[in-house]
């Protein structure tokens, strides 16, 4: 290829793709633990702010971890922002313990509850937003809910579980290995008392070794439908018949919990909302596949609700 038609084609490829942006870029630090990106819609009348929280893991604020990178936060930020609803994500706080080689080893549930909530009393205190939502991925979805108390006005969960995590832990040994169902139910009895334990299954030591067991000892003391049940504002629940992480079933608990809750399943999108037309492999694979992009029905959903 000559090189001045080459050139000509990078070119025209960077002003098409400029033309589908209709937002501005904003790197925010909302305290010491927080730091995440605001996309401000270019239309004046942009009044409503979806702040996305992120799954599970040392999850950045694009929905990335070190070898898993699919941009799905990004994609879904931008594509809300390019409907003029602005968007907030943020790196979790241990994405920012890890680049500083300095993680926190007490850090449990609750402080991403606290991240959650100081981001909601930010933007609530700068009154540059008439609604606020809240949009909780996989483990956010829970988050979510437990920060969704005061001045949010809208919550979504996208693939969030309706069990807590000792039964969601639970439920996927039985698949596993149904023999080690009695003694991780025992382990979980002494978290729920607050005792840390030695007696558990050596095969889930990953689960339950020393270092971990404070952590799902903070996470498990939350129920999803029962804090969707008392929740008193408009709620989404959204879920993908692919999902390999929490299946259709999770969502229909917590439908069953809130019955006048919207619910939506999205055929054929997985866990990281692209839509999957092959079987497990190409699922599994997607996870680090940056190049695919999210349901587009995903998106005229969270439309919807969000104006209505």
């Amino acid at each position: 290829m000559k090189p001045i038609i080459k050139y000509i084609i990078v070119l025209f490829t960077i002003v098409s793709f400029g033309q589908d942006i209709n937002f501005t870029t904003q790197n925010l630090s909302i305290n010491k633990h927080i730091d995440g990106t605001l996309l401000m819609p270019n239309k004046l009348n942009a009044t409503t702010l979806a702040i996305l929280i992120a799954d599970s893991g040392p999850t950045d604020r694009d929905g990335n971890q070190n070898f898993q990178k699919n941009n799905v936060l990004k994609k879904l930020a931008e594509g809300l922002s390019n409907q003029n609803i602005a968007t907030f994500r943020y790196d979790k706080r241990i994405v920012k313990q890890i680049r500083k080689g300095n993680v926190d080893p007490n850090i449990s549930f609750v402080d991403f509850v606290n991240d959650a909530i100081a981001v909601i009393d930010y933007f609530k205190s700068q009154n540059s937003y008439s609604k606020i939502i809240i949009i909780g991925h996989g483990q956010g979805s829970l988050v979510g809910l437990v920060a969704s108390k005061v001045n949010v006005d809208q919550f979504i969960s996208l693939a969030g579980s309706g069990k807590s995590i000792d039964n969601v832990i639970i439920d996927q040994i039985a698949q596993m290995d149904p023999a080690l169902i009695k003694d991780t139910k025992l382990a979980f009895e002494s978290l729920k008392k607050g005792q840390l334990t030695k007696d558990y299954p050596q095969a889930l030591s990953g689960i339950f070794s020393s270092d971990v067991q404070p952590f799902i000892m903070s996470w498990m003391q939350y129920n999803p439908q029962e804090l969707i049940k008392n929740l008193e504002i408009p709620t989404l629940i959204i879920n993908g018949t692919k999902d390999l992480q929490v299946p259709v079933s999770e969502a229909e608990l917590l439908k069953n919990a809130s019955p006048d809750a919207t619910f939506k399943l999205i055929s054929n999108m997985n866990h990281v909302l692209f839509i999957i037309d092959g079987k497990e492999l190409e699922n599994s694979k997607s996870y680090n596949e940056s190049f695919r992009t999210i349901s587009s029905e995903l998106i005229t959903e969270l439309i919807t609700f969000i104006r209505n």
